[in-house]
């Protein structure tokens, strides 16, 4: 999937922090207008599958590795129910931000409903970008790539084959066999 074009390269390296940072605008505003976390973890993710495009995927694949997308998966998730959690801790109802305000302060109730929306919303970005990272770079994985990986697992050619084997069956046969 590399692109041979250096100039599309060069504009997918100096674009990429710009499209970050559009993704996290989009977030920001999410609260007042249209966007918010889906919308800015969907954009987020077009930067890395930007570069994926215009540099291969081993390279895209580098910029986020599998362990860190699938921490970050649920981290998302914890991150939403924490904030709805600490909401009733506080004596209202899971995701009643108000639960934070000071009483007596009439501008807290604001405050405190602008950042408990913005803590949910941080958390399902976190959740949308990794989820849509590991979708791309699972569906967008050359062939080739999984063979090396089971080859040099296994230390033997033969298995490259089989990899939907278990690995007994390598040292054991070349072939699958049926007993029907």
């Amino acid at each position: 999937m590399r692109t041979d074009s250096v100039v599309i390269r060069y504009l997918a390296l100096r674009a990429t922090p710009f499209i970050q940072l559009y993704a996290l605008y989009v977030l920001g505003h999410g609260e007042d207008g249209p966007g918010g976390g889906f919308q800015g973890g969907v954009i987020f993710t077009a930067s890395f599958v930007l570069m994926a495009l215009a540099y291969g995927w081993p390279f895209g694949r580098k910029q986020v590795p599998q362990k860190v997308a699938d921490l970050l998966a649920p981290t998302g998730a914890l991150v939403y129910a924490g904030i709805g959690f600490a909401c009733m801790l506080a004596g209202g109802a899971f995701l009643q931000y108000e639960a934070f305000a000071t009483p007596g302060d009439p501008s807290s109730i604001h405050y405190a409903h602008h950042f408990g929306l913005m803590g949910i919303e941080a958390g399902v970005m976190i959740t949308v970008a990794s989820s849509m990272a590991v979708l791309f770079f699972e569906m967008a994985r050359p062939a080739h790539v999984e063979a090396v990986i089971i080859e040099s697992l296994e230390g033997d050619a033969s298995c490259v084959r089989l990899a939907l084997l278990p690995r007994a069956s390598c040292a054991s046969s070349s072939r699958p066999t049926s007993t029907t």
